[in-house]
C-alpha cells in the first residue's frame, strides 16, 4: 500500500495549511474526518492583516477574489490571491489552498485543495483531497458514495483496502489532470503527474504518471 501513502501522493506538505493532518495520518481517507477541525484550529491564528472574518468560522485571504454571488459555510478558509467565481456553492469543511480557482457553479463539501488547484467549471467535489497543481476539466464530478450506502474498499488492482467509511470521493496527487465530463466513483485514488482522458469512469488506484484512456487501457508516461 505505499503508493497510496500521503507522502506518495503529496510531494510537499508545505503547499497546505493542513500539513499537520498529512504528518499524522498515513493515508488520505483518513485525513478527511479531520478537515473540519483542523480548519477551525488554523483559522483561529490566521493573522488580521492578511485574512478578513466575515461571518462564524469563515476566513477569507484578503488578496482573494470572492464574487458575490458565491455562497460559503463555514467551517472554511480560502486562501490568498484564490478566485472563488460566481455561483460557487461551498458548503462547509472547505479548506482552499493559495491561488485556487474554484468556478461558476463549483460545489465543494469536506475538502482539501492544496494551493494551485483548479476546479474552474460546473465541478462537484465532496470528501476529497486534491493535490498540488491538480486540475478538473468543465464539468468532471467526485462522486462520494456508493448506491447501496455500504463502506467504500479501495481497489488496488485485485486486493480490496477496507476504509470502514461510508463516504470518499476522489484523492487526486499532484499534477494530476481529469478530462471534461469524467466520473471519479467512491474510493478513486489517483497517482501524481496522472493525465485521465475526457468522459472517463474511473474506480480504485490509478498508477502515478501514467494516462487513463478507460478502465483495462491505462499507459505509463514516457
Amino acid at each position: 500500500m505505499q503508493q497510496l501513502k500521503n507522502k506518495e501522493l503529496f510531494q510537499d506538505f508545505n503547499l497546505t495549511l493542513a500539513k499537520e493532518l498529512f504528518e499524522i495520518y498515513e493515508y488520505p481517507w483518513e485525513v478527511l474526518p479531520h478537515i473540519g477541525d483542523i480548519i477551525l484550529k488554523i483559522g483561529k491564528t490566521l493573522p488580521a492583516e492578511e485574512y478578513d472574518h466575515p461571518q462564524e468560522d469563515v476566513w477569507i485571504a484578503k488578496s482573494a477574489t470572492v464574487f458575490e454571488t458565491a455562497y460559503i459555510h463555514g467551517p472554511a478558509i480560502i486562501g490568498k490571491d484564490t478566485e472563488v467565481r460566481q455561483c460557487a456553492f461551498i458548503r462547509g469543511n472547505a479548506l482552499v489552498g493559495d491561488g485556487c480557482v474554484v468556478g461558476n457553479s463549483t460545489e465543494l463539501k469536506n475538502v482539501i485543495l492544496f494551493n494551485n488547484v483548479e476546479v474552474p467549471h460546473y465541478n462537484y467535489v465532496g470528501d476529497s483531497i486534491l493535490g498540488h497543481k491538480a486540475h478538473m476539466g468543465a464539468g468532471s464530478i467526485t462522486s462520494n458514495i456508493k448506491a447501496d450506502r455500504k463502506d467504500i474498499e479501495i481497489r488496488v488492482g485485485d486486493q480490496k483496502i477496507k476504509t470502514g467509511m461510508r463516504k470518499i470521493g476522489a484523492i487526486l496527487g499532484d499534477y494530476v489532470e481529469v478530462g471534461c465530463g469524467t466520473v471519479l466513483n467512491p474510493g478513486s485514488i489517483v497517482g501524481h503527474h496522472t493525465n485521465i482522458y475526457p468522459l472517463s469512469m474511473t474506480r480504485g488506484y490509478i498508477e502515478k504518471e501514467s494516462i487513463y484512456k478507460k478502465q483495462g487501457e491505462i499507459v505509463t508516461k514516457e
